[in-house]
C-alpha cells in the first residue's frame, strides 16, 4: 500500500470513530430532553394511585435512566430492574408510532421490551441485571462493587412504596435496616462469585469481582 492510499484509509477510519462519537452523543443528549407524552404519568398513576406529580416525575427520570443505559449497553440485553418504571415504560411503546420514532433517533433501531428481571435468588444475579447494575452506577458515579448508595433505577421501587416492586437492599449485613431480610441484596449483583458479606471476596481468578459484559 502506497503512502497516499494508507493517508486516505487512516482519515477515513478517524473520520468514522468521530462521526460514531457525535452520533451517539446526540442520541444521549435527545434520550435526556425528550419529553415524554403526558398520558404516560397519568396511567402509571391509574395503577399506583398513591403517588404524587413528584412521584411521577421521578418515574419519568428513571425511565430515561433505562433508555440511556440501554444506548450505552450497546444492543446487549439491560434488564428492568423497577417495575413502575416498567409500566411507564410499557405506557410510552403503546404510543407506537412516537415510539417508533423516539427509538430510530436514540438508537438507531427498536428497542423491544424486556420484561422486569430481579436477581434468581437474594444473592445471584444474572447477566442482564448485572449489566443494568454496572451501567446504572456508572451513570450515577456509584462504586459498583462497594456502593454507598443504591442507583435510581434499583431504588426507586422501595422509596415509592411500590407493591408489587423489587426491593434491593443496599447493606445485606445491617440488621438495622429497613429492608433487612426482605427482597435482593444489591452488594450482591456487582460480583460473579465469591461474594462474603457486602463485599466481593478477592483472589478468585477468572471471575473476580464487576460481573456483567
Amino acid at each position: 500500500m502506497n503512502i497516499g492510499i494508507f493517508l486516505i484509509v487512516l482519515v477515513s477510519m478517524f473520520w468514522g470513530v468521530f462521526a460514531y462519537k457525535k452520533k451517539r452523543k446526540a442520541q444521549l443528549v435527545f434520550i435526556g430532553t425528550y419529553r415524554f407524552n403526558s398520558v404516560i404519568k397519568k396511567k402509571v398513576a391509574n395503577k399506583y394511585p398513591h403517588l404524587t406529580d413528584q412521584d411521577l416525575m421521578l418515574v419519568i427520570d428513571g425511565l430515561k435512566d433505562y433508555l440511556t443505559i440501554c444506548n450505552q449497553a450497546n444492543k446487549k440485553q439491560v434488564a428492568m430492574p423497577s417495575q413502575v418504571v416498567d409500566v411507564a415504560w410499557h405506557e410510552f411503546i403503546l404510543f407506537t408510532k412516537e415510539y417508533q420514532l423516539f427509538c430510530d433517533k436514540a438508537f438507531g433501531r427498536f428497542l423491544h421490551h424486556t420484561p422486569t428481571e430481579a436477581m434468581k435468588t437474594p444473592t445471584s444475579a444474572q447477566e442482564g441485571i448485572k449489566r443494568a447494575w454496572r451501567l446504572a452506577c456508572a451513570r450515577e458515579s456509584i462504586n459498583p462493587i462497594h456502593p454507598l448508595k443504591l442507583p435510581l433505577l434499583f431504588a426507586i421501587d422501595a422509596k415509592l412504596n411500590i407493591e408489587d416492586g423489587f426491593i434491593y437492599s443496599l447493606d445485606c449485613q445491617n440488621t438495622s435496616s429497613a429492608t433487612n431480610g426482605i427482597g435482593y441484596c444489591a452488594s450482591h449483583i456487582g460480583c460473579s462469585s465469591g461474594c462474603v458479606g457486602s463485599s466481593c471476596a478477592s483472589g478468585d481468578g477468572g471471575g473476580g469481582c464487576g460481573g456483567g459484559s
